[in-house]
Order: C-alpha cells, then sequence, then structure tokens
C-alpha cells in the first residue's frame, strides 16, 4: 500500500498585508512542487484565486485572513478563513461594477470549491489539480 504524503504550509495575512504579500508567500511554496515548474497555467489560477479569497476575507470580513496550503498528491487545497460567519454567495455584477466577482473568478478557475462554517468564522477552500498529477520535489518539505 503507497504510503500517504502530505505536505502543506499556514500563514495569516492581516489587512495591512494585503492580497500581495499572500500572493508572494504563496508563490514560494509553490516552487517546492515540481508540477508547479511545468504547470505556469495552474500555478497563475492558484496565485489568483488566493488574491481573490484574501481579499474577500480583508474587504468583507474585515479580518485577517488564515491562509492555509495543502498539497495531497493530486489536489492543491487552498483554504481562507476569516472571523465572519456569515456565508458568501457567488453573485452577479453588474457591467459597471468595481465588485463582486471574487468567488465567481474562484469557482472558474479551481476544480472544485466550498465553503464551511464555523463558530465566528467561514472558511473557503479550492482544489487545484494540475494536469497529470504532481508530485513534491524529492528531498523537499514533508
Amino acid at each position: 500500500m503507497p504510503e500517504l504524503r502530505a505536505v502543506g504550509w499556514a500563514h495569516s495575512f492581516p489587512v495591512a498585508n494585503g492580497a500581495r504579500a499572500a500572493r508572494v508567500w504563496t508563490a514560494g511554496h509553490l516552487e517546492s512542487l515540481d508540477w508547479a515548474r511545468d504547470d505556469p497555467d495552474t500555478v497563475y489560477s492558484v496565485l489568483l484565486a488566493v488574491s481573490e479569497l484574501v481579499t474577500n476575507a480583508h474587504v468583507h470580513a474585515a479580518s485577517t485572513a488564515h491562509l492555509v496550503l495543502t498539497w495531497d498528491g493530486r489536489c492543491l487545497h487552498v483554504s481562507v478563513a476569516d472571523a465572519d460567519p456569515r456565508l458568501p454567495r457567488p453573485r452577479e455584477a453588474g457591467e459597471r461594477a468595481t465588485s463582486g466577482r471574487g468567488l465567481g473568478i474562484v469557482a472558474a478557475l479551481a476544480d472544485t470549491w466550498d465553503v464551511r462554517p464555523g463558530e465566528n468564522r467561514k472558511t473557503v477552500t479550492a482544489c487545484f489539480r494540475p494536469p497529470g498529477g504532481g508530485r513534491t520535489r524529492q528531498g523537499g518539505p514533508s
């Protein structure tokens, strides 16, 4: 039976640090995954989703965004928790609207996504499956 190995990272981004810091942090960790080198489209999708989810936590919850990345060998799970228990819903943004597209973007980019309620918080998780699977680099984080 094959051994199950997963790798993950977690970091909190206060409102003042913003989505840019979360993208830079995420990009650094993606470098340890072999598939990321060969799949710039999925990397770009992950980074855009991180931006949207962290921005949503900051704007709609006025909260620190708690970002967790987990690679389980098949899917990179991108989870962002914030301090607002209200569950988000995708919505139709008007033609001239400057907001309201974040979850729609995440839904379009991710293979799957969901939201889980918690006590005084919620977590939105998106799953990204690179084409052909992937693995962690030999000697990389475990």
